[in-house]
């Protein structure tokens, strides 16, 4: 049976792997200009085009379906075309691997950056990332993929996230924002934490604060789309960084139009 499940799920992986025909890009950044602006730890949100990303963005609500963690050159790899592997994702099915920062320059991205990181916690954050290289997402747990092969799912919205976790015990290696969550927590960044509030006696005694108690969320539960929700992460625009001007932009005339 477990060979039998494997089979299955190899093929629902290449099924789930093919381009989706109805995609179209509107901002894309190129390469050498988004590498100039990313700094090692930094998640590169991506709108994928594939039939699984549009379940995922469904599910969601959101239209990054995908998301890898640049590492800067510490792989000291680079693919048959001579590129540096930068960028380390979790696929469906290559598992966790690496891979250059050009192989989304055909694609809508959004960089998140962790604010404030010590250098020991950074380093931290990419080993782990490096450590996890060669992982492999169980294909034999053919219900883990199943949820995918309708891009649209029905599911009511307050089942959506928990369907993105629902399955085996190692659940989303399919949704590539588990292992980045995992991650950051491992070094006790928040990403986005249940909130509880609580009051506080003050030093006088007859006055009273607020405070704020962090919960972990358990990481099978991240998503892209949390990463560019979060409080704790910037928002890196590389053509703001870069030096934008509007005055210097060339429009085309209302004739032309």
């Amino acid at each position: 049976m477990n060979k039998i499940s494997r089979l299955a799920g190899r093929w629902l992986a290449r099924f789930l792997e093919q381009p989706s025909r109805s995609y179209r890009p509107f901002a894309i950044t190129d390469t050498e200009t988004l590498r100039r602006c990313m700094q090692p730890g930094d998640v590169l949100l991506v709108e994928g085009n594939l039939r699984i990303s549009g379940a995922i963005k469904y599910l969601t609500q959101s239209t990054w379906s995908h998301a890898a963690m640049y590492v800067g050159d510490i792989l000291d790899k680079k693919d048959q075309n001579g590129e540096a592997l930068d960028l380390i994702e979790a696929d469906l099915s290559k598992g966790v691997i690496g891979l250059p920062l050009s192989s989304y320059a055909e694609f809508n991205t959004r960089i998140c950056r962790p604010v404030h990181l010590t250098s020991g916690d950074r380093e931290n954050v990419i080993q782990f990332m490096v450590d996890s290289l060669g992982n492999e997402y169980d294909l034999k747990n053919v219900i883990d993929l199943m949820r995918y092969l309708f891009p649209t799912p029905p599911v009511p919205v307050s089942w959506r996230r928990r369907m993105l976790a629902f399955g085996s015990g190692d659940p989303t290696r399919a949704i590539c924002s588990t292992l980045i969550a995992k991650a950051f927590q491992g070094i006790r960044y928040p990403i986005l934490p249940h909130i509880e509030h609580e009051q506080v006696e003050t030093l006088r005694g007859c006055e009273y604060t607020e405070k704020e108690i962090l919960h972990i969320r358990h990481h099978s539960l991240f998503t892209p789309r949390d990463f560019d929700l979060s409080p704790y992460f910037e928002v890196v625009k590389p053509t703001l960084e870069t030096g934008f001007d509007y005055k210097k932009l060339t429009w085309a005339s209302q004739e032309q139009v």
